[in-house]
């Protein structure tokens, strides 16, 4: 019994990190249908500030959180500005924005990374941070993977409260519904493309730090969540937040049973797997309405 706890516990934890990364992704795709591929590389420019700030200034990860957010807030403003406004702008169909954005994506993603390796270079990086053992249920667990997990999780339900109750959000549904009734109602199409954009990266800031505070973090880390984030937003739906939520739970449960009962080797199969069964037998995402 305290085995499967474990895993599933452990699951939920990676879980909740997807989640994060995925409803950043799916904000920018879902409103825009801005493909970032590059999306991973600002989750690891995060990840890299939380650990300067760890170590340079000896300042604690989780209160400097929202600097690293509103970091990344202004990274992507400019981003956008530079690399995608020409292209939602001028693209004839969703179709051209789609494969532009998507070219694009790879050039700032190469670049990113790139630079990451002069400013830091290749080795890996790390600090200890709220490591001792807490018992939850019989099991422990290092306090952490508990505060990340709380942290990740109490971001997502966040945004969710904002997409759901406030003006801003309904906005950003009805963006997604339809961008044309929404300019219609009088909705500012060009002031909402760059906050969201820009609120996409900055939860991938978040969850980079995040990540920060468990394993090592290396320039090439990003890529493979950028892969992940769109496996948790096809088994979520396209647009909704709340599916990349259950989506990023449900694949980190899914990868974290399968790797112990298989081989961790086997983590990118299992996730492969579970994209292809979505693709055939629900292409419009599990959680979709």
């Amino acid at each position: 019994m305290n085995l499967w706890l474990e895993l599933v516990v452990s699951g939920l934890i990676t879980g909740g990190i997807y989640a994060v990364v995925a409803i950043g992704l799916n904000l920018q795709y879902g409103l825009m249908r801005i493909m970032n591929i590059s999306h991973g590389e600002f989750l690891m420019l995060g990840a890299y500030l939380t650990w300067l700030a760890r170590t340079v200034l000896h300042a604690d990860p989780l209160a400097f959180l929202p600097v690293v957010a509103l970091a990344l807030f202004v990274a992507g403003l400019l981003v956008y500005r530079l690399c995608f406004y020409r292209i939602t702008r001028t693209a004839p169909t969703v179709e051209v924005i789609e494969a532009r954005s998507l070219l694009v994506g790879f050039g700032l993603m190469f670049l990113v990374q790139n630079a990451a390796y002069l400013a830091w270079g290749a080795d890996l990086r790390g600090y200890s941070y709220l490591t001792d053992p807490v018992e939850l249920l019989g099991v422990r667990f290092s306090a952490n993977r508990l505060v990340v997990f709380a942290f990740a999780v109490g971001a997502s339900l966040a945004l969710l409260a904002v997409l759901r109750w406030t003006l801003l959000g309904k906005a950003v549904r009805a963006m997604m519904q339809s961008p044309t009734g929404a300019q219609l109602v009088g909705i500012d199409t060009a002031r909402l493309h760059p906050v969201v954009f820009g609120a996409g990266l900055a939860l991938a800031g978040v969850a980079g730090g995040l990540l920060s505070m468990i394993y090592e973090i290396s320039p090439s880390m990003g890529e493979p969540y950028t892969v992940t984030a769109l496996i948790v937003i096809t088994l979520g739906g396209l647009g909704s937040a709340l599916g990349s939520l259950l989506g990023g739970f449900l694949l980190g449960v899914i990868e974290a049973l399968g790797m112990h009962f298989t081989s961790p080797s086997l983590k990118m199969l299992l996730s492969y797997s579970v994209l292809i069964a979505v693709l055939l037998l629900r292409p419009r995402g599990l959680f979709a309405r």
